[in-house]
C-alpha cells in the first residue's frame, strides 16, 4: 500500500510517497483504527473538472505555449488533476471579461442574430487544448447566469429579475441553439442546470426563479426543447445554488411527478456553509437522482487572499463531506485566474487553484491544487464510494473503489499535532502517520484488497 502525503509548513508545501507494509502483529487492533469496507458500495463517483469560464480562457489566451502547455498537462493529464469534466456558462457570468449574449436582438423571434462568436472566443480554444491533452472528450455542464436582457421583466442582466413567461419557449430554444453550436465546435454537453443560483439577485448577471417556476420552466418548455432539438442525452440539474435550501427547493420542484421524470439531478454550491446532511436527505428522499457539485471557490472579499491552508483545507473538507453524504460529481470553479483573481468585470476577485502572473510570467499551483489532486488523481471516473468508520474526528476521511478494483482512501489531518492510526482492510491492518496541517491518500492495490 502506498501512502501519497502533502505537508504545509512555513509557508510551503512538501510531497512524499511511502510504502507502506501491513502489521500481522497487529491484525487484532481495537484503538485508533480507521476501518474500510469495500463490500459497502454506495454512489457512483463520475469525475472531477473545473470552469471553463470566460476568464481562464482570456488568461490562457495571454500564457506563452510552454506556460499553456504546463497548465494543460497540470489539469488534464493523469499526472496532474487528471480532470475529465467541466462547466461553462451560457453567455456571460461575472468571470467574463464584459457582458454579452448570443443575440441581444430584442424580439429576435426566429434567433436570426444569433451568433456564438463572442461567447466561444476564449472558452473554446481552451477545452478544444484540454481535450487534446486528456485524449478524449470533456463532458460539459452548462449553465446560464442570465436570459438576454430583452427577455426579462427588469430589463438587464444583471440585479435578478425574472424570464418573462412569453418569452419560455424562446428561452428554451436559445439555449438549445447554444448547445446544438457547442456539439458542432466539438464540445460535449452532458449536463445542464437550469438556472445558475436562482434565488440570488447580483450585482453580475443573474435571474430568479422559484421552485414552482423552475418546474414550470422545464415542464412546459425546456425538456420538450430538448427532446425536440435532438439533444435528450443532456440531462437536466435543478437549484445549482447553495445547499442549505436545497432539500426544500428539491421538494418543491420534484413535488410534480411530471417533472420529476425530467430531472436527472440536483446541483449545489457551498457558500452558505457545509449542509451534508442536506445532500443525505436528497440521496435518501431522491435516490435515483444525481448530486452535481458544480461551483466553489474562494471569494477574496470574504476571506481575503493570503491563507493557503485554509483554503485548501476547504476544498479537502467539502469534498469528504460531499463524497461521504452521497455527490457523483466535483466541479471546481474557475480553472485558471490571473494574479488579481479576474478578471471579472464585477470586481468579485477569488482565489483559483492554479493562477498565472501576467506580469512576471509566473504559472503557480496554489495548495487548494495539491489538496484537489489528493482525490481527482486517485478516483477514476465509475469508482464507488465505500463504507468507512474512524476512531476519532479529528481527522476526515473517505474512500472508494476503482474500476480496476483498487481501494482508495483521502484523509486529512487538519490540526497542528501529528496522528498515529492504523488502516483496517479486512483482516489486514497498516500502521499509518499523517503530520499536523496535511492530507495524505492511501492507495491499495487490486491484489491488496
Amino acid at each position: 500500500m502506498k501512502q501519497y502525503t502533502t505537508l504545509f509548513r512555513d509557508g510551503k508545501k512538501q510531497s512524499a510517497v511511502l510504502e507502506l507494509f501491513h502489521d500481522e502483529k497487529q491484525a487484532g487492533r481495537e484503538k485508533d483504527v480507521v476501518n474500510l469496507y469495500p463490500q459497502m458500495k454506495y454512489q457512483c463517483v463520475e469525475g472531477f473538472g473545473g470552469a471553463f469560464t470566460d476568464a481562464a480562457g482570456y488568461v490562457f489566451s495571454l500564457m506563452p505555449e510552454t506556460a499553456q502547455k504546463q497548465f494543460l498537462l497540470d489539469c488534464f493529464s493523469p499526472e496532474g488533476l487528471g480532470y475529465t469534466l467541466g462547466r461553462t456558462s451560457i453567455d456571460s457570468c461575472d468571470f467574463s471579461c464584459g457582458m454579452y449574449a448570443a443575440d441581444d436582438v430584442p424580439d429576435d423571434w426566429s434567433l436570426a442574430r444569433f451568433d456564438m462568436e463572442r461567447p466561444m472566443r476564449y472558452v473554446l480554444p481552451l477545452l478544444r487544448r484540454a481535450q487534446e491533452t486528456a485524449g478524449k472528450p470533456i463532458q460539459m455542464m452548462f449553465t446560464p447566469w442570465s436570459p438576454p436582457a430583452w427577455m426579462k421583466t427588469n430589463g438587464s442582466r444583471k440585479h435578478g429579475g425574472k424570464l418573462k413567461k412569453e418569452y419560455y419557449g424562446l428561452w428554451a430554444e436559445y439555449i438549445c441553439r447554444y448547445l446544438r453550436e457547442a456539439e458542432k465546435a466539438g464540445i460535449r454537453p452532458r449536463f445542464l442546470s437550469v438556472q445558475n443560483e436562482p434565488k440570488a439577485s447580483q450585482t453580475w448577471d443573474s435571474c430568479l426563479f422559484t421552485g414552482a417556476e423552475e418546474g414550470e420552466f422545464i415542464r412546459g418548455a425546456l425538456y420538450p426543447a430538448l427532446q425536440k432539438n435532438g439533444l435528450s442525452h443532456v440531462r437536466i440539474l435543478i437549484w445549482d445554488h447553495n445547499k442549505e435550501r436545497l432539500f426544500d427547493r428539491a421538494c418543491e420542484t420534484l413535488s410534480d411527478a411530471e417533472t420529476e421524470k425530467m430531472v436527472d439531478g440536483v446541483a449545489v454550491h457551498w457558500y452558505s456553509g457545509d449542509h451534508f446532511e442536506a445532500l443525505q436527505m436528497i440521496r435518501d428522499r431522491f435516490p435515483d437522482k444525481r448530486i452535481v457539485f458544480s461551483e466553489a471557490c474562494v471569494e477574496y472579499s470574504v476571506y481575503g487572499e493570503n491563507s493557503q491552508l485554509r483554503n485548501a483545507r476547504m476544498y479537502a473538507h467539502e469534498l469528504i463531506g460531499s463524497l461521504n453524504a452521497g455527490m457523483n460529481v466535483f466541479l471546481d470553479w474557475n480553472l485558471l485566474l490571473d494574479e488579481q483573481g479576474g478578471p471579472n468585470h464585477v470586481g468579485n476577485y477569488c482565489d483559483a487553484p492554479v493562477m498565472y502572473n501576467t506580469r512576471t510570467g509566473e504559472l503557480t499551483r496554489n495548495l487548494s491544487y495539491d489538496y484537489i489532486g489528493h482525490f481527482s488523481r486517485f478516483i477514476r471516473p465509475g469508482a464507488r464510494r465505500i463504507g468507512l468508520s474512524r476512531f476519532s474526528g479529528s481527522l476526515e476521511a473517505a474512500a472508494v473503489q476503482n474500476p480496476d478494483g483498487s481501494v482508495c482512501a483521502a484523509v486529512m489531518n487538519p490540526g497542528v499535532e501529528k496522528l498515529s492510526f492504523f488502516l483496517r482492510l479486512r483482516d489486514r491492518v497498516w500502521p499509518a502517520v499523517l503530520e499536523g496541517d496535511s492530507i495524505s491518500t492511501f492507495v491499495f492495490a487490486p491484489d491488496e484488497v
